[in-house]
C-alpha cells in the first residue's frame, strides 16, 4: 500500500510539472524551471511580493516607485489580486488583468500616493476571485527616494528589485485554499505541500554591508502572513548576528510594532551592537548579517539598497538571501470577482 501511494504521488508530481510547463515548452526551448523550486525573485509564480514601495505626491520626481508586473502564459489571460501593504498595516487593493504575454506597469504616486510599505499581488480566477494556481506572474520595481527617506542616509536611494515569487504546488488553474462561492475569504498557506504553496523564508542574509562611515545602507524587512482584508502581522522583534570580515560576530534584536521595518544600519544606533556598527565595520570595511523574526517561526522578506555620496563607492541594490525556511505561515485574503 506505502509502495502503491508513493508511485501514484510520483505520477501526480510528474504530470502537474507537465502541465504546468505546457506553456512554457510550446514555445520556449530548454528545460521548464522546476514549479516546486522555492520562493525566489528568479522564478515565476502565483503570489508576488514586492518588497518595497514609496512615492511623495508633492516630488514624485525625487520619490517614486514603478511597478512592473507580467503574464508569461502564451496562452491564457491573468486575473491578479494587488494588495497595497502600508507599513502600519493597513490595506488597500486593486485588480489588474493581463492578456496572455502582456506585461504592464504603473507608479504608486498614481495608485497609492504618500505611502510606504510592500506590495502583494495573487493570481485569482475569473469568475469569484479566488486564489488559483497560475505560475506563470513575473515583476519587479524601481525605487527612488531621497537621502532623508531614512535617517541617516548620506545619499538618494536608487534599485531595481525583482519580486519575490511564490508558486502553487497544484495543477495549472486549480482553485486555491477551498475556496468556493460562498467563501468571503480564502486562505493561502505557505507550507511547501501540495495543494498549497511554498514555504516563506525564515533566516535572511544580507550578504555584503559596506561601512556606515561612507555608505547608508537601507535594510527593509516583511512579515509574511496575517490577513489583506483586515491587517497584516507586525514583526514585533527581530534577532540577528552581525560579522565583521574577520569572522567575529555580534548580536542584536530589534523590535518593531510594524509590519515592514526599515533602518540604515548604523544609523541611530540600530542595530544597537557593543561595540557600534561604525566600529564593527570601518571605513573601506565590510561586515555581513543574519537576520530572524525572534519568534524562531515567521516568514520574513527583506531587501538592501546601498546609497554613497562618495564617487569611490557603489549605488544599488538586492533582496535578502533565504538561508531557511519557516514550516507554515498563512495570508488571509477576501474573495470577490475582479473588477476588470
Amino acid at each position: 500500500m506505502r509502495t502503491s501511494r508513493k508511485l501514484s504521488h510520483a505520477l501526480f508530481s510528474l504530470f502537474a510539472l507537465v502541465l504546468m510547463s505546457a506553456a512554457a515548452l510550446a514555445a520556449d526551448p530548454g528545460s521548464p524551471y522546476p514549479y516546486n523550486s522555492e520562493v525566489s525573485d528568479q522564478k515565476a509564480g502565483s503570489v508576488l511580493f514586492y518588497n518595497i514601495y514609496t512615492s511623495d505626491l508633492a516630488a514624485p520626481a525625487n520619490q517614486n516607485t514603478r511597478i512592473n508586473i507580467t503574464n508569461t502564459s502564451s496562452t491564457h489571460a491573468a486575473f491578479v489580486h494587488v494588495y497595497f501593504v502600508q507599513d502600519t498595516c493597513g490595506v488597500a487593493d486593486a485588480f489588474i488583468c493581463l492578456t496572455a504575454n502582456q506585461t504592464a506597469s504603473f507608479t504608486t504616486v498614481d495608485l497609492d500616493p504618500g505611502i510606504t510599505g510592500y506590495i502583494v499581488a495573487i493570481a485569482v480566477d475569473s469568475d469569484l476571485g479566488c486564489p488559483m494556481s497560475f505560475n506563470f506572474l513575473i515583476g519587479d520595481l524601481y525605487i527612488k527616494a531621497p537621502a532623508a527617506f531614512a535617517p541617516g542616509g548620506l545619499a538618494p536611494f536608487a534599485a531595481n528589485l525583482a519580486a519575490e515569487a511564490f508558486s502553487a504546488l497544484a495543477d495549472t488553474f486549480t482553485i486555491m485554499g477551498g475556496c468556493n462561492n460562498q467563501s468571503a475569504t480564502a486562505n493561502i498557506v505557505f507550507n511547501g505541500t501540495p495543494n498549497n504553496y511554498n514555504q516563506a523564508p525564515l533566516v535572511l542574509a544580507a550578504s555584503n554591508i559596506p561601512s556606515p562611515v561612507t555608505n547608508s545602507t537601507l535594510l527593509v524587512v516583511l512579515r509574511v502572513g496575517g490577513s489583506l482584508a483586515t491587517s497584516t502581522n507586525t514583526i514585533n522583534r527581530l534577532f540577528g548576528v552581525l560579522y565583521d570580515d574577520a569572522e567575529n560576530l555580534f548580536s542584536f534584536t530589534i523590535a518593531t510594532g510594524n509590519c515592514q521595518f526599515r533602518t540604515v544600519i548604523g544609523a541611530n544606533n540600530i542595530p544597537r551592537t557593543t561595540p557600534r556598527v561604525a566600529s564593527i565595520i570601518p571605513a573601506t570595511r565590510s561586515g555581513w548579517m543574519k537576520i530572524w523574526n525572534a519568534d524562531n517561526a515567521s516568514g520574513l522578506l527583506g531587501s538592501m539598497i546601498n546609497s554613497s555620496a562618495t564617487p569611490t563607492e557603489f549605488n544599488g541594490g538586492h533582496n535578502l538571501h533565504k538561508l531557511t525556511l519557516s514550516p507554515t505561515n498563512t495570508l488571509v485574503v477576501p474573495v470577490f470577482p475582479p473588477s476588470c
